[in-house]
């Protein structure tokens, strides 16, 4: 069978369901205003899809094994899209939450399929591509997630955004049954069902989801809701690990860890989305809340940087076997960490170009960590095993930006609070320059025909503008504790083991 013919197979509902998952962002307020809802309400559709996503995509070797690869993937495609056709006729917030439940069940295994039978299709000297074009859909999917669904909103309707879902998903169905082979190894077996694994993982990960989803909002720890799902994750987590490594046919074979490179990669996988997913919800944030951009024009800002990533992804492709891929990994690692130091640089009079310039570099850095540090990652891991590898090595990637956005939304908001502080000090009423510049503020703005009481009197703007500042050294500070944690794994490149193939012609 063709081997593009497949990537095209296994990539299309791929791409749907990244997409998926950011499609909804923009959108939330017209779902609001459509089914009644509040707003910390109406974000409950998208903590759904992302609990009952991380749920599924390390089960997902197993369940390919017990019911076979080909078969799964058709229930899992014909799941999303059923149950994106339900989402678009949902008549009500909690219809619309329970069936975005089922569409994260159904996408969740998508992404750990397609790679694992991407790089059992592709030789191992064609890895570097067959990761190429999986690179396509997982780092291009984020940015034309928004994008996409504020389009469709701002023409369509909201209900669209799930809509368009459904021819996508029937053909991927027919390609699936036409174009899909299952290996003697994945035609499916009885395997006896892991309940506790199964029920400590579903809890674990959940709450842990939930966690990174809501833990801003609700003040972290101060947050008895917080508190208390923080503990039964950790609970449930640990009894996880424990119960997995004395089953005979555990839902998440965790002994893969035995391999250092694996482990290792893991690792760098988690920092490396950490930082992409940190910077890219940080970037948008300080472009419309300090700068003063649209949505629109915030997006133009990110478009770029997946450009740089649709290019760049080709190329190291290729490099990574004409060089050695550590080589590559390291070069991907430094220009990531590169550009986010870039971003830590950004200020209140930054222009366009400037702003736009570090993202491009973030989209061409992270290719070369992507493809590199996935080969090396999966080098020693048997054909067999691979479902079960992929699925743990994606939903590490997933928390990874989980985490990142947990960490950089805390660390804005502290930092900026912090700043404030610090800049108050010195802001006092009988600072001789202080009442100078207020007093010569108030004049101007009450030549204007504002009031001394308006909000344009002088102390307020000044004030106003002192809040800029601590919130811009808030930004500045997310952004270089991305690149100091990015920095911080370089080290680990030296754990990894250099894949040994033999060259070849594909």
């Amino acid at each position: 069978m063709n081997k593009w013919l497949i990537t095209l197979t296994v990539m299309l509902p791929t791409l749907i369901e990244i997409i998926d998952t950011s499609v909804v962002n923009v959108s939330l307020d017209h779902i609001r205003g459509s089914l009644s809802a509040g707003i910390e309400e109406s974000t409950w559709t998208i903590t759904s899809y992302l609990v009952s996503n991380a749920i599924i995509i390390p089960m997902t070797g197993w369940l390919s094994r017990r019911f076979g690869r080909k078969r799964y993937l058709i229930f899992s495609i014909f799941l999303f899209t059923a149950s994106s056709f339900l989402c678009g006729s949902a008549w009500s917030l909690g219809s619309l939450v329970f069936f975005r439940v089922l569409q994260g069940i159904g996408g969740g295994a998508l992404q750990p399929l397609s790679q694992s039978i991407l790089l059992e299709t592709f030789p191992p000297h064609q890895h570097g591509t067959a990761m190429a074009a999986f690179g396509i859909g997982i780092m291009f999917g984020p940015i034309v997630g928004p994008l996409l669904g504020g389009w469709i909103t701002d023409n369509w309707s909201w209900r669209w955004i799930f809509y368009i879902n459904i021819p996508v998903g029937i053909i991927s169905i027919l390609m699936t049954v036409f174009f899909i082979k299952d290996p003697p190894y994945m035609k499916g077996m009885k395997l006896r069902i892991d309940y506790w694994g199964i029920m400590f993982l579903a809890l674990g990960l959940g709450c842990l989801q939930v966690v990174l989803d809501k833990g801003q909002s609700e003040n972290w720890f101060d947050s008895r809701f917080i508190t208390i799902l923080t503990i039964i994750s950790f609970i449930s987590l640990v009894l996880f690990v424990i119960i997995e490594f004395f089953t005979v046919h555990p839902v998440v074979n965790l002994r893969v860890f035995k391999d250092l490179s694996f482990s290792t990669g893991n690792i760098v996988m988690f920092f490396a989305f950490f930082n992409l997913f940190g910077s890219i919800v940080l970037l948008p944030i300080y472009l419309q809340t300090l700068m003063g951009y649209t949505a629109t024009k915030a997006g133009m800002v990110l478009g770029p940087g997946g450009l740089a990533t649709l290019i760049a992804l080709p190329i190291a492709g290729r490099l990574v076997h004409k060089i050695n891929p550590k080589i590559v990994l390291g070069a991907g690692i430094l220009i990531s960490c590169y550009s986010t130091y870039l971003m830590s640089n950004f200020n209140l009079q930054a222009d366009f170009w400037s702003i736009i310039w570090p993202r491009i570099v973030l989209g061409i850095g992270m290719p070369f960590i992507f493809i590199s540090l996935t080969i090396l990652t999966m080098a020693g891991i048997k054909k067999e095993e691979m479902g079960n590898a992929t699925g743990i090595y994606n939903l590490l990637r997933n928390l990874g930006g989980s985490f990142g956005v947990a960490f950089v939304t805390t660390m804005l908001q502290r930092r900026a609070q912090f700043h404030q502080f610090r800049l108050v000090e010195n802001l006092t009423v009988f600072d001789p320059q202080l009442q100078i510049a207020s007093e010569n503020l108030s004049q101007v703005f009450e030549f204007k025909g504002y009031g001394p009481l308006s909000e344009y009197s002088g102390l307020t703007v000044i004030y106003r503008e002192l809040l800029r500042q601590a919130s811009m050294l808030g930004f500045n500070d997310a952004f270089y504790l991305l690149s100091i944690m990015m920095i911080g794994v370089f080290s680990l490149i030296f754990l990894l083991k250099r894949p040994v193939v033999s060259p070849g012609r594909g």
